[in-house]
């Protein structure tokens, strides 16, 4: 099971009591809000993408959404996310348990600045009734990330 590599990854960090498991889903934004008691934005969404042949990761707040301008001019290419039926054995992790944590080797991951506005947020742990609350140093350390990057929309706080 995924969310076993990613106790196992999270184990090597003497971090594996941090993960939150629920007796209902999280597979989606507002089930995870919902399980964790948070607001939706809160939640880190893990979507994947491919950019050529080459599949990379996007954390993104839970209000956030792609803009495909933004996308299309930091990687080049017009954003193709992953085929459901593709992801688990591209990634490591199936739908509604997606994360930047234990999965397949080779893949980029990145993290969005809708993040940045939260003390902590709440990625998922590899199934879809899991997670575990991060500030945003930790989860750039352990989710390997290449940078912070700016590719969505719709999460800005007004002014």
């Amino acid at each position: 099971m995924a969310i076993e590599r990613v106790r196992e990854y999270f184990r090597t960090y003497k971090m594996e009591e941090r993960i939150l498991e629920f007796a209902v889903s999280s597979a989606t934004v507002e089930l995870a809000a919902q399980a964790v008691g948070v607001e939706g934005k809160r939640i880190a969404k893990t979507l994947s993408f491919w950019v050529g042949e080459k599949p990379i990761l996007i954390v993104a707040a839970g209000d956030a959404k792609i803009d495909n301008a933004k996308y299309k001019a930091k990687f080049h290419a017009k954003a193709k996310m992953i085929g459901h039926d593709e992801v688990e054995a591209v990634i490591g992790h199936g739908v509604g348990g997606v994360c930047p944590f234990g999965i397949k080797e080779g893949i980029d991951v990145y993290l969005d600045i809708s993040m940045r506005r939260f003390e902590t947020v709440f990625p998922a742990c590899g199934s879809s009734n899991s997670a575990i609350e991060l500030n945003m140093q930790e989860l750039e350390t352990y989710a390997n990330s290449l940078e912070w990057i700016d590719v969505c929309k719709d999460w800005q706080e007004e002014k």
